[in-house]
This record gives C-alpha cells, structure tokens and sequence, in this order.
C-alpha cells in the first residue's frame, strides 16, 4: 500500500500491480459492502479481534452483527441508552481498508476510474490519465449524523447553490451546481444516523430514495446521485413511541434489526467499567469495591422505582467509579496515607446516580437521592452476600443488640481507622479475610464494606456513617430471608 499510495494521477495509479490492466468507466466497481466483507472475511480467517473495545455481546450482538455484514446489508442497531451502539458503528471503520483513492479538487468522494458525481465525470474526461486523486484515510470515511427533529433534506443530501450554478453556467437541476450534504459526502465510506427515529418522515423517506432508487427532489428538481455508501442506523425503541418513528419503506429495507442490551454478567460489566473510566493511577479500588459499584446499576434496573423503558446507562458505574476515585483522591490529598476508594467514597458520588436514573412516580416521589441510597443498600447487601455470604457474624451482631453503635472513622490515618474497628467483634478478622492487600488503608476500606454489606442484609441500621442495631420493625421483617 505504501507504494500505492505514492500515485497522484490517474495514470500512476493504473501503472500499479492492484490497479494494472484497468480503464475509467470499466464498470469494475468495488462497493463498500464489498471491501468491509474481504477484510471481515480475512480478519474472521485470522482470528483477529473485529471490534476491540465492544465488551459483552460476543454470543449475542456480534455474530449477528457479524452475519449483516457478510450479507452486505445496511443494518440498524436497537438499545437502550447506554449500550455502545455508537462504539460498534465507529468500530466498524476498522473493517475498511487503510487508503482508497479518490479524485482531487470535489467536495464528494469519487472513484477516479468510476465517478458517480457529475463533477468527477467531467473531470475524467477533461483530465483523461493526468486525473489528479487523493488518498483517504479510513478515518476521513465514517461521517456520523445525531438525527433530531430539526434536520433537513439540505443537511442530509444538499441543496441546490444558485451561485454555484451560475459560476459553472450549468442549470439548477445540474448535480454540479449542488452543495452536498453530509450523505454524498460519505460516498466511498460509510454514514451513521444516530437515533433514526427522530429524523422526520420525509427526510426518512428523502434518504430512502437517494439510495434505493438514487434519486431524489430538491426544490422540485430531480437529482440522481448513484451513491456507493454503507449505510448504518441506531435508535432506542422508546423512541417510537415518546418522540417518532421509523418509516415502514425506509424500516422494511433495513436489512437486520439488532438488538443490543446492558450486561448480563457483573463481572462483564466492571470489566467495561475499567476500561471505560478514567481515575489517577494511584487510587486503589478494591475488587469488593469495584464489584459494589457495577452491582449498583444492576439494582436499579431492576428497582420499581426506576423507569425501565428509558434504561439505566453503563455511563453510571463508570460516572460513579470516576467520582468515587476522586473523592478517595482527595481524602488523601488532605489527610494522609494511600487514595483507597471506601463506600463513604461511593456515597459522595450519589451525583453519578441521580442523573442517570429517570424515576417514575413513586420514585419522584421518594426522592433521587433516597432511591439512589437505597439501591445502594441494595447493591451492598448483594455483594455481601456474594463474598462473604457464609461468614459468622453472630458475635458482632449481638453486640450492636447489645445497643452498641459505632461510628466508622472518616478522617485521621488508616492505622487509627483500624484500631478503632478493632472496637467491633469479630469486623478486623472478617475484613482482612476480605482484603487481599495487607495495606491497612484496603483493610478499613473492606471493614467498612462489610457493615454496610450487613446494613444491605438488615442485620445492622445506618444513619451516615453510624451503625447499630437494625430497627425492631426491620427486625421482624427480616424473619429468615437474609439468613
């Protein structure tokens, strides 16, 4: 490619091994299905990672994504909010080929040897072998549209440019006196509509026919433009109902509808986590804590309190592990010892929360903040359970029966935080069991996990960072279902 891509004519190029025994107008043209199927196919033969990034879907979303483009079909991508349909599309950049040539000096990119443009045309003609390209990267091929109800015919396809036509002297239904929109634009690449269902009907059907029938009117004008581009949707089916919908045409030649989903697996899910946040390299964050945060999202999608048509983001637990990171940061910064995140730290990012849940009336009713607290109590208790869900904790128990309380240090160093756990029966022995480290900084972080792990049971109550007893109320209605 390297020598390829030395050509700046025409006739440079033909005289390459990929290009030898090639005329203009040959007809041999390669789409951009096409191209995107070889280098699939090849990658699929080699083994290789096809959408490096994209955690979760690997028997769900990318074999069928995977069979849509063998197919060479235009696809749309269905899913709540925070489901990496924009990070699957961009990913599929990857599956072009590094270059491609294209005529210099037009605003849409034209096969030199198969212009669809009439502008390109006429400059093959002119110019003959000594057509001057350029190389595009595959970068420059993936042009991106967030569709909202105020897009226009003009913005997708174009308009036609009076001044332009009169600079030319071409006529105003000549294709050459149009300024292009974004789609001839991504000729030779590929164009993304995010959130399909907001674009109004006709543009929907606007950009149906540019490439269906590869023609359209502008301003009663007929413009044929034969364009060879991928075309690639995505939409969140509470869009059909809340804001628009879908054109039948324009839905029944799409051809796969893929459904994406949230993860189905905690472990998945802090793996995207991890890979998605971005903390200082010096906090620590438990695995217990790391777990806590990832669990949190899965409760609240499953919390009645919480809008389940409008999903709750992946964009939560990493917001919540960023801030959670931050909050351990500072409390180092100001105090000493080492940046460990703890669940007061997750409790400072209650922020992260509440702006990624849309509540439904009992929730509103409630309050955001008392949700999010909740399903945090919820998410302790879950992993709680999970890790130490067997451990003895009968003696510590009755001793806050015993109307004992304990207010979890908050400031001062990690060794008079652990002396002062020491005060509880039974939380040092449990939170070093629970602590891989032997930092004394991750030990206070899992002794504190584990009362608020057995406040999540209801085996203790919580008032800020003060434990004790759980109410006699709660008492009872915990019978033997945590037990």
């Amino acid at each position: 490619m390297t020598v390829i891509a030395r050509a700046r004519t025409l006739g440079e190029l033909l005289d390459t091994p990929a290009y030898a025994g090639r005329k203009p107008f040959d007809g041999q043209i390669r789409l951009v299905q096409d191209e995107v199927r070889e280098n699939l196919t090849r990658k699929l033969r080699a083994g290789e990672n096809l959408f490096p990034g994209v955690v979760g879907y690997d028997d769900t979303v990318i074999p069928q994504l995977v069979n849509a483009l063998l197919a060479r079909q235009n696809f749309i991508l269905l899913g709540l909010r925070g489901q990496a349909k924009s990070r699957i599309l961009r990913a599929i950049t990857g599956l072009l080929d590094d270059v491609v040539p294209v005529i210099d000096g037009v605003d849409m990119p034209d096969d030199p040897l198969n212009p669809v443009g009439s502008e390109g045309q006429h400059l093959l003609e002119v110019h003959g072998l000594e057509l001057p390209i350029r190389w595009l990267p595959r970068a420059e091929r993936y042009v991106e549209k967030l569709a909202t109800p105020d897009v226009t015919v003009a913005d997708l396809i174009g308009d036609v440019d009076p001044i332009k036509a009169a600079r030319l002297g071409t006529s105003l239904g000549d294709t050459r006196s149009m300024h292009f929109g974004l789609l001839p634009r991504a000729n030779r690449g590929i164009f993304a509509v995010n959130e399909l269902a907001d674009l109004a009907p006709k543009v929907q059907v606007a950009l149906f026919n540019i490439l269906q029938e590869g023609d359209v009117q502008i301003k009663g004008y007929p413009i044929r433009l034969e364009l060879d581009v991928m075309l690639v949707f995505s939409a969140n089916p509470e869009d059909y109902t809340a804001r628009g919908k879908i054109v039948t045409p324009l839905k029944d030649r799409i051809g796969s509808e893929i459904r994406t989903h949230y993860p189905t697996d905690v472990k998945l899910g802090m793996d995207i986590t991890a890979q998605e946040s971005v903390r200082a390299e010096h906090v620590v964050v438990p695995p217990f804590i790391s777990e806590l945060i990832e669990e949190i999202a899965f409760q609240a999608r499953e919390d009645g309190r919480v809008d389940k048509m409008s999903g709750v983001s992946q964009r939560l637990p990493i917001s919540l592990l960023e801030v959670a990171a931050a909050n351990a940061e500072r409390r180092a910064l100001v105090g000493d010892g080492e940046a460990v995140v703890r669940v007061s730290d997750v409790y400072a990012g209650l922020p992260a929360i509440t702006g990624k849940m849309e509540l439904e009336y009992e929730g509103e009713l409630k309050g955001a903040d008392s949700v999010a607290k909740d399903v945090i109590r919820k998410a302790a208790g879950a992993v709680y359970g999970r890790l130490l869900g067997s451990a003895d904790t009968k003696e510590l128990e009755k001793w806050f029966e015993n109307g004992n309380v304990f207010r979890f240090p908050q400031s001062g160093s990690a060794g008079a935080a652990m002396k002062a756990t020491k005060e509880v029966p039974g939380l040092t022995e449990l939170s070093a069991e629970l602590a891989a480290s032997q930092s004394d900084d991750v030990r206070v972080s899992a002794a504190e996990f584990i009362l608020e792990g057995l406040y999540g049971r209801k085996k203790l109550s919580r008032a800020e960072e003060l434990y004790a007893a759980p109410e006699p109320e709660t008492r009872q209605q915990r019978g033997g279902r945590w037990n």
